[in-house]
Formats: structure tokens, C-alpha cells, sequence
């Protein structure tokens, strides 16, 4: 249609870098109908729209520069007809750009909506977008489904088989499962539209919808009197869209999408201290073979170099000397990345150390686990810094290897305060889950800690909720045990104690890693958890195991328990991709006793952003789960100094869509292995290597 005249108009204009308008469903588009304009690889939009009969909020992320993948949670007025309550529906989209746009092909992709949802949105479509000018654009596709609904033709791939003539019926008893036999199936007809920049912040839109609204103005909710939409959208700065919509000649919509992007800081980058300087040796001092170890003992050699390392926020638990090297092994408490922790300690080595001293050996922990060993040269450190592609030379001369089993020669005494605890407020929110458009737990927390050593603490929790609105998931149907659907019960007593627990980590061979945890685990549970990890430090895969003896808790009381127990456990593998993919499979059996596997796929990025998405699969019937059919979600961690600028491990982790029911849950056990030993190992360590000069 359009983008077939384009492909002729617009020969010799370029895309240059117009990105897409965000349509009223949230996802990259003119009003209601898509567009195959991908935004920049990693863009995240976060949208609000809607008009009387609908209302949406939506998540897009631009996972691969052909990729998008979006979360949708709608509330749709009046669905069963006038004077009814309408109802709360989350769904799913992906579009793939198939084909890039060059002065005379259009972008061509395809996509699918309503993927993972109700039914109620659940369209197919291939569309094509081609710049006519810099100024100009126009669109052009075909659809299925809802975008098949107005002014539809006998389907054209009816011509590969007659299956796809007809358009099954949803056909579930309940939401959430995909539709695959509906899909490219039943009558299909054309959409097209065109964009108009009438200046760098204002666009003019204006398409030709192929979806009717059938149902709703089957049930007299709705009045479909043109096929016609027209908008206008106003970009008052590049991460911000404003629209307001006029839809089929009877309803007025209106839209509002925040972007942000992983790749771009939003506030300034270190606004941490500079880092000390590097003590440049002099070339006769180079040559030194040793130092007056007399007059210069290993013990006040390593309580100098601590003392300088705390100003860092770095503790040092033991340190090794030799005349030309020396090991140190220690905790980075204030940075995200290692490799910056790693890159400042080095420079405070050059200023303290004996100018005899050659190499450095890093040996970094995390959670009293020792993870690995950056090895440098001194002589590299002083050469390179300042120097243009410092950071490169700087990784390629390092060498990186497993943490050393043995004990340091020289170990200090870290724990100056074994206990320590604290007051904070908490808050807690699920967002999306089924008809549940938020709920939160809000409070102050005291949280206490007893270092035994550095891999052997005790660790409590105890909240004082002060609201909330938690309520029962509504996953207790069937025969499964309450694991988690009685969550209001335990949301009723205003002080609890979240948790109370003794947990020890060890490293009981090269390449292995384990955890045992006793106590109150969790709000809900209690027993004993036990890990065992395999990760090798310059390995991009690893395999773990799991295994607990959980016992519910009292709702009310904070040490008794109730008559249930239950073995639990998973084997986990993990695996770590180039591209910034993380996926994991963790297959066992659940806190109900049902059996089955949850994937996750994260996105991770070298300034530690991660948005990922997960699917929970068990041996439980999906009418026996509930609405939503299993367990899926949407899961964003938002780095703090991202935002801050300031140096510090903190994150903001927001969960969107996932619903906690009886079927598909685990245990919640803190430090967990994978995550603690991973980042400092090779592949986060080569991601964030850029903050080693920082």
C-alpha cells in the first residue's frame, strides 16, 4: 500500500535519525497501528495512555537493535457492556525488524501483540515504514486479528494452506497462555499512516485503522464511526512524548512516554573523589631487588597499606609479601565494579609500597568468598596512566586467575565492629500483577549483623509495617498446599520478623563454591538451605544445586511454625553470552511440591543495568494456577550511581507482571552464590573494565 509508493517517492532519503513516535498501546507506532521504526538498541519507554473505554501502562525495551519486546498492564472499562466493572488484563508484545531501511527498501517487520495476555488485544501484523524526507515518513502493513478486523479480505496465506482461512477461538479457560493456533489466521486487512514533523518537537500523525473494536461495539461500549485517527505529539526534550489523540470519529486518547536508555548516564559520571595519582618510580629505584625488611616488617607494611585502603572502602583481610610481589586479599564495600576498585587500590599500591615491589596480585572476595586474581604490573600501571588507549593495554597486560586457597601471610584483623545494625525505612511493590494494578508494604525496618568471620554471620531482620494493601494472590485453587497465597495472613501482624539466619560460605575446592544457611529464612518459611556452585573464573558457564528443608512459619507468632514442611530444591545452569545476554534454567521442585523449571534472559550492561525477562513452568495444571496461567514476568535492575553519580553497590530492583502463587515458588534465601561470585569473575570483569582508570 504506502510503503510500496514510498519505495519509489523516497528513493535517495536517508532515515538519518528520526526515532519512532510511541503509539497509545506503548509500543513504537502512529496512534493505534504499528510502524517497523525500531528505537535505539537498549531504549526502555515507559507509557501512559488511554481514552474512556481503556486505559494501558506499558514497558518497551529495545533488547537487539531488531528486537522489542514490551509488557503491557490495561484496564478495559466496561468490557461485558455498559454499567459493568470492566477489568485488569497484562499482556505481552514482540516486533522483529525484519528487513533495514536504505534509500529505496522501507524497514520491514513483524510482530505480534497480546502474546503471553486475554485474548483481548491479539493481533499479528507485517508492516513496512519509509522516509520520504527528512520531515516525512509513511507506513504500510497488513494484520491479523484485531488489526484484521475492519474491512477484512479472505487471508493470503490461505494460498499455502486452507488452515489459515479460519481464526480459532481463543479457547482457554483462563488468561495468560499463548494463542499459537490463532495465529497469521482468519481474515486479514491493510493499515497504513503517515508522520509529519512539522518541527523537531512537534509531529502530526494520522493512519487508517484496520481494527473495528468488534467486541466492544458488539456489547454498545463503543462507537466505531471512522476508520480514521489523527494526533499530534509534542517532544519537549528527546526523553519525553506528550500525544493527544482523535480516535474513530467518537473518542479523544491521550499519551505520555518517558525514555531512557542504560547506554546514556543520566546524571553526571564520577562524582566520586578522584583517585590518588601514581608514584611514578624513579628508573634506578626499578631495579631494587628487595627492601630493610627489618626496619620495614610485613605486619606494619599491611597496616599502612589497610589504613589507605579503607579511605577507598576497601578491607583488607590479609596480605602477602614478597621482595618483587605481593598479594593482597580484600573486600571492595564502596564500588559496583570491581575493575574500578581494582584500578584505585593499584594506584594507592604505587604511592605506599617499596619501589622493589614489582607486581601486584589483587585477589578480590565478596560475601567471605575469595573470587579471583587481577594480576598487574607496577611498571605497566605507572606508564600507562593518562595515556590515550590506556584502558585497553592496561586489560591486555593484566592477568586474571582463581583466587588463591591459601591463607594470606600476613592476616588482619577486619572486624573491628563484628556487630552492627541499623535503622531504615522499606517499601515494598508489586506492580501488575493480575487485577492487582499495585500493591505495597510500607514501614521501617532495624536490620542487625554478627560477623563470627568474614564467611560466618548471623544476620536479622525485624519490620514494622506501618501500611499496606496486601492481599491474597488468589493462587490457592486445586489441591496445591498454601505456600503463597496466604500472604495476607502473614501481611496482618503489623511487627514480624522477616528473618533470622546463620549462614556460612566456603570454598571447599578450586572452582567450587558453597552455602549453608539455618534459620528463619524467609517471612513465610524456615529450615535449613544448602548450595554447592561450579563457576570457573574465566568461564562464561556454570552449573549449581540446591537443595532446603523449608518449614512454614506462624502467621502471627515470630518463632513458631505450622504443620507443613517440605523438601525443595533445583539444579541451576547458567550461561553468559558476548552480547550482554545472560540466560539462566533453574529445573526442580517447588515450595507446593510440583515439579518444573523457571527460565530467566537478562540483558546486562557494562554500567550495571539489567532488564530480563522470566517464565515459571510446573507440573500444575493452568487452571490450577489461576488467571495468568503460570508464573511470567518483566524484572529492571536500575544501578544507583547510575543515577547518582556517586560510587556505591546499591540498586533499585522493580519486578513488573510476575504473580507470587502457590504453583512455581521458591524459596526467598539471601546470597544466593551466582550473583555474589559472578562479579568478579571475567566476563563482568571485562564489561566494567572501562572504570578501572576512574
Amino acid at each position: 500500500m504506502l510503503a510500496s509508493v514510498a519505495c519509489v517517492a523516497g528513493a535517495g532519503v536517508s532515515a538519518q535519525d528520526w526515532t519512532p513516535n510511541y503509539g497509545l498501546l506503548g509500543t513504537p507506532g502512529l496512534v493505534e497501528m504499528p510502524t517497523a521504526i525500531s528505537p535505539p538498541e537498549a531504549e526502555l519507554g515507559v507509557s501512559l495512555s488511554g481514552f474512556s473505554l481503556q486505559q494501558h501502562v506499558a514497558f518497551a525495551f529495545q533488547i537487539t537493535p531488531r528486537l522489542q519486546a514490551s509488557f503491557r498492564y490495561s484496564h478495559l472499562d466496561e468490557w461485558a457492556g455498559p454499567g459493568t466493572d470492566g477489568e485488569y488484563q497484562p499482556s505481552y508484545d514482540f516486533q522483529y525488524r525484519l528487513i533495514d531501511e536504505t534509500d529505496f527498501v522501507p524497514a520491514v517487520a513483524i510482530g505480534i501483540r497480546d502474546f503471553f495476555g486475554s485474548g483481548r488485544q491479539n493481533a499479528e501484523y507485517v508492516v513496512a515504514t519509509k522516509t520520504l524526507t527528512d520531515d516525512v515518513r509513511v507506513t504500510g502493513g497488513l494484520g491479523w486479528g484485531r488489526l484484521g478486523s475492519y474491512n477484512g479480505f479472505d487471508n493470503p496465506l490461505g494460498l499455502f494452506s486452507d488452515s489459515f482461512l479460519d481464526r480459532p477461538s481463543y479457547g482457554y479457560a483462563v488468561n495468560g497462555v499463548p494463542a499459537t493456533h490463532q495465529f497469521f489466521r482468519g481474515d486479514a486487512a491493510l493499515f497504513g499512516g503517515v508522520e509529519w514533523r512539522i518541527n523537531p518537537k512537534l509531529t502530526f500523525v494520522a493512519e487508517y485503522s484496520s481494527d473495528a473494536y468488534s467486541a466492544e461495539t458488539g456489547v454498545g461500549s463503543f462507537e466505531h464511526n471512522s476508520p480514521f485517527n489523527v494526533g499530534l505529539v509534542y517532544a519537549p526534550s528527546e526523553d519525553y512524548r506528550l500525544g493527544v489523540f482523535s480516535l474513530h470519529g467518537s473518542e479523544i486518547a491521550f499519551g505520555a512516554t518517558a525514555l531512557m536508555n542504560p547506554n546514556n548516564r543520566s546524571a553526571i559520571s564520577g562524582q566520586e573523589p578522584a583517585p590518588i595519582p601514581v608514584r611514578v618510580r624513579p628508573e634506578d629505584a626499578r631495579a631494587a631487588t628487595t627492601w630493610n625488611r627489618v626496619a620495614l616488617t610485613d605486619n606494619v607494611l599491611a597496616m599502612g597499606v589497610s589504613q589507605l585502603l579503607a579511605n577507598e572502602g576497601v578491607v583488607l583481610h590479609g596480605a602477602t609479601f614478597e621482595d618483587r610481589s605481593v598479594r593482597l586479599r580484600y573486600t571492595n564495600t564502596r564500588y559496583r565494579s570491581e575493575a574500578q576498585a581494582a584500578g584505585r587500590i593499584a594506584r594507592l599500591l604505587t604511592q605506599s609500597l617499596p619501589n622493589s615491589i614489582e607486581v601486584f596480585h589483587l585477589e578480590l572476595m565478596q560475601g567471605g568468598l575469595p573470587l579471583s586474581t587481577i594480576t598487574l604490573r607496577r611498571s605497566d600501571i605507572e606508564r600507562l596512566e593518562g595515556m590515550p588507549g590506556a584502558t585497553n593495554e592496561i586489560y591486555e597486560n593484566a592477568a586474571i586467575s582463581e583466587a588463591s586457597l591459601a591463607t594470606p601471610g600476613v592476616k588482619l584483623d577486619t572486624i573491628d565492629e563484628p556487630f552492627q545494625w541499623g535503622i531504615l525505612p522499606y517499601a515494598s511493590v508489586s506492580l501488575f500483577s493480575g487485577d492487582d494494578p499495585a500493591q505495597f508494604d510500607l514501614g521501617i525496618e532495624i536490620a542487625a549483623e554478627y560477623t563470627i568471620a568474614p564467611n560466618l554471620i548471623v544476620s536479622g531482620l525485624v519490620k514494622q509495617r506501618l501500611a499496606d494493601n496486601v492481599a491474597a494472590s488468589g493462587g490457592g485453587a486445586g489441591s496445591l498446599p498454601a505456600v503463597r497465597s496466604d500472604a495476607a495472613e502473614y501481611a496482618a501482624t503489623s511487627t514480624s520478623l522477616d528473618h533470622l539466619t546463620v549462614s556460612y560460605v566456603g570454598r571447599p575446592a578450586p572452582e567450587l563454591y558453597s552455602r549453608v544457611s539455618v534459620g528463619y529464612l524467609e517471612r513465610m518459611f524456615g529450615g535449613v538451605s544448602t548450595e554447592l556452585l561450579w563457576k570457573p573464573v574465566n568461564g562464561n558457564f556454570a552449573l549449581g544445586a540446591e537443595v532446603n528443608y523449608a518449614v512454614q512459619r506462624d502467621f502471627t507468632s515470630a518463632f513458631a511454625f505450622q504443620d507443613y514442611d517440605t523438601v525443595t530444591g533445583h539444579l541451576s545452569a547458567y550461561w553468559e553470552f558476548d552480547s550482554g545476554v545472560n540466560l539462566q534454567v533453574d529445573a526442580g521442585r517447588y515450595l507446593a511440591g510440583d515439579w518444573g523449571a523457571t527460565v530467566s534472559v537478562d540483558r546486562e550492561f557494562g554500567n550495571g543495568w539489567r532488564v530480563g525477562a522470566y517464565a515459571t513452568l510446573t507440573d500444575v495444571d493452568f487452571a490450577d494456577y489461576g488467571d495468568g496461567a503460570f508464573d511470567k514476568g518483566i524484572r529492571i535492575v536500575i544501578p544507583t550511581d547510575w543515577v547518582s553519580g556517586q560510587a556505591t553497590q546499591r540498586s533499585v530492583t522493580m519486578d513488573i507482571g510476575g504473580q507470587s502463587r502457590d504453583a512455581g515458588a521458591r524459596l526467598n534465601v539471601d546470597g544466593r552464590l551466582y550473583q555474589t561470585v559472578r562479579g568478579g569473575h571475567i566476563d563482568d570483569l571485562d564489561d566494567s573494565w572501562g572504570r578501572f582508570w576512574r
